[in-house]
């Protein structure tokens, strides 16, 4: 891992007021984003609220594969669903909380240790960390 502070650049580019926006950043693929249905989109391209959904869901779960290799913990498949709330808070519209639902199969044995796991995915996620909305991990662990 680099020394802190990480810096990461992305940038937006529109053609014209009835243009997609288009996000760019150095590696990955541009990704054109337009607003969700709730804003009068059409729910066919990610928006700002699905793309902050899904920094959290995408945090957790890489936390997850890092603490999870740490601590040796034997794992065979984990489902992860997040839903976020956006509301209007004293005229702010914000997220006021997102609830990660987090399924996790794991093989006899290792299934009193799974749960700490995940809620330490939960603990580190930097994403969630920097946020002032509330998390709330419901966890269940499948022994398979």
């Amino acid at each position: 891992m680099q020394e802190f502070p990480h810096h990461y650049h992305v940038a937006t580019r529109v053609s014209g007021a009835d243009g997609d926006v288009v996000i760019t950043s150095s590696g990955p693929p541009d990704l054109a984003t337009a607003p969700p249905v709730e804003f009068g989109g059409t729910g066919a391209q990610w928006s700002p609220e699905t793309l902050i959904t899904a920094a959290v869901c995408d945090c957790f779960t890489l936390g997850f594969k890092a603490i999870a290799a740490a601590s040796r913990l034997a794992w065979s498949n984990l489902d992860v669903k997040v839903t976020g709330t956006l509301d209007r808070i004293d005229r702010k519209m914000l997220f006021t909380h997102f609830v990660v639902e987090a399924e996790l199969t794991v093989p006899a044995g290792q299934e009193a240790r799974a749960p700490r796991i995940l809620e330490k995915a939960e603990e580190v996620c930097l994403i969630t960390n920097s946020l002032s909305a509330e998390v709330h991990l419901q966890s269940k662990v499948i022994v398979g």
